[in-house]
């Protein structure tokens, strides 16, 4: 329940401090007065959108606090989640408004989001104010009343989660089915440059190797020239002159005769020696080099051509290096492999689909078999209250009839209604404004029973009635404050009279000339006084008086 308000420098109200009881308390005022501006203050702490224009003039920022007591496991569970002190079930919201109009939010004393104060109000408190009988037009609220009369709530819960999962699935599943189709439809291309480029049997550094071999081979006559010159030279094919290694065996012979007769020349021949072996064995090498050139224009053409290939591929793919056309090559190769991998997870998404959508539909059976069950009891206990409330030629229905899937099942509701019992319609195209204000007051009692909200705020839900059926919404009221807290503001002096608590709302022009909007509570001669001023105006006559006084004595 709420215990307690606190708001500083809000609009019309400076300063407020006030206190709630339990039951059912009765805020009543003058038109203008400032009741919307309290009801304003407290959206404030259930997470509504703030602004600076709601800060009092002069003033640099707002203040507004609630402190609730009881609230639920629900209320506990997030917390938990928001590492915010439980206090056994007491909290103090507090919500700060600057000039800039940004705010900040606290709950016990820790910071919190707004999301996380809407979440939180959705437990706390009910406010029904006069826009919201719209909703009685509203079919998806039409079913969530239903639902609740009829303990669908782990159902619903469970409707929703499996829907989502459902979508999620069928999401992932169409993005995947349009994936593959642009694969297949480039299937050819991919599986075309995969099989040239595997064909083309690439090796790392080939390309190097190539080009070294095309200029031998280009070079090959010059080449073989110069080297059988060379080789000539050693060993000379005519007869007319010695080549290099005879001539040093000859004079190596010279040295070694005449070692006998000068020892030095003992150690020339042997360095002539060593240097006709070094001699020999460059000439060797210059042969083999000879032989392995290669003249053959075929074996050109076939380096050619391969070189040719390979510049062709990497301007193709550009490419720089033939390891980069090997990870192209690679990367055609996981495509081609990746529309199979496709395939199958299309398969098993389409698996999982099949079995989302039995577990969806079998909820969705579930719900519409209890939905169908629950309407009629549920119709009967709206209709028993508007009987309650003077409208006893009235019939009302509830058709549940088969609609798109959706997140509550493929059910729709209809609330179906009709003030003189023939040819019952939908409530929205033939319900007047008093008729609607007693169905909703209707099922907000019914509400109250099944949802177990510790507040409920009525913002004259008794608009467009009067007389006895304002004493029986008022009566109802009472009722539903003996098992809960409800507020209710109200012009009506046959509901003010109800209140185990009546508050009034005043405004006045202070010495500066600026309104100021206050609340204060009631007793005794005042609250008979203030009745009286409901039911006779400006101007309170003793038969007012009188009137108030009968009032709540029978109340």
């Amino acid at each position: 329940m709420l215990g307690s308000l606190h708001i500083k420098n809000y609009i019309l109200i400076d300063s407020l401090d006030i206190s709630f009881p339990e039951g059912l308390v009765i805020i009543t005022g003058q038109t203008g007065a400032g009741k919307s501006i309290l009801l304003g203050a407290l959206s404030l702490v259930a997470g509504a959108k703030a602004d600076a224009t709601m800060i009092s003039d002069g003033k640099d920022s707002c203040v507004v606090e609630a402190e609730f007591d009881g609230a639920d496991e629900k209320v506990r569970s997030l917390l938990d989640e928001n590492d915010v002190e439980w206090d056994d079930g007491h909290l103090i919201i507090r919500r700060v408004v600057n000039r800039s109009g940004r705010s900040r939010c606290f709950v016990n004393d820790c910071p919190v989001t707004v999301q996380l104060l809407a979440d939180l109000s959705a437990s706390l408190v009910d406010v029904h104010s006069q826009h919201k009988s719209l909703l009685l037009t509203d079919h998806a609220f039409q079913l969530s009343i239903l639902d609740h009369y009829a303990g669908n709530a782990e159902l619903v819960a469970g409707c929703r989660s499996e829907w989502q999962n459902l979508q999620g699935l069928r999401s992932q599943l169409a993005s995947l089915k349009d994936k593959l189709q642009r694969a297949d439809a480039e299937s050819d291309y991919v599986s075309a440059q995969y099989r040239q480029l595997e064909a083309a049997g690439l090796r790392a550094g080939e390309l190097e190797e190539l080009e070294a071999e095309q200029k031998s081979l280009a070079g090959a006559e010059q080449i073989k020239e110069a080297l059988s010159a060379v080789s000539d030279l050693f060993d000379p094919s005519s007869d007319d002159r010695a080549g290099i290694a005879a001539g040093l065996r000859e004079a190596q012979r010279q040295l070694e005769r005449l070692a006998k007769f000068l020892p030095e020349a003992s150690d020339l021949a042997g360095r002539l020696e060593s240097s006709r072996i070094e001699l020999e064995d460059i000439s060797s090498e210059v042969g083999s080099l000879d032989r392995k050139i290669d003249l053959s224009p075929e074996h050109l053409e076939a380096v050619d051509n391969r070189l040719s290939l390979l510049y062709t591929l990497l301007k193709k793919h550009g490419c720089n290096t033939v390891e980069e056309l090997v990870s192209v090559r690679d990367g055609f190769a996981n495509a081609v492999s990746d529309n199979d991998t496709l395939a199958e997870r299309i398969e098993d998404l389409e698996k999982e689909v099949a079995s989302a959508t039995i577990r969806y539909d079998r909820l969705c059976e579930e719900l519409h078999s209890r939905r169908t069950a629950s309407a009629g009891g549920f119709a009967d206990a709206i209709l028993d209250d508007l009987r309650f409330l003077e409208l006893d030629r009235s019939a009302f229905s509830v058709s549940v009839q088969p609609c798109a899937p959706g997140a509550c099942g493929k059910d729709a509701a209809a609330f179906l209604f009709s003030a003189t019992g023939a040819n019952p319609q939908d409530v929205s195209k033939c319900a007047s404004g008093g008729e609607i204000s007693r169905i909703m007051l209707c099922l907000k009692a019914m509400m109250a029973k099944f949802v177990g909200m510790p507040t409920l705020i009525f913002d004259e839900i008794d608009t467009g009635v009067s007389g006895s059926v304002a004493d029986k919404m008022g009566r109802m009221i009472c009722r539903m404050g003996g098992d809960m807290q409800v507020f209710s503001i109200t012009h009506l002096p046959q509901v003010a009279a109800k209140g185990s608590a009546h508050y009034v709302v005043s405004k006045e022009i202070g010495a500066d000339g600026v309104a100021h909007s206050s609340i204060r509570k009631v007793e005794g001669a005042q609250r008979v006084n203030e009745i009286a001023r409901l039911l006779s105006g400006a101007t309170i006559t003793d038969a007012a008086v009188a009137n108030a006084k009968s009032l709540l004595d029978n109340c």
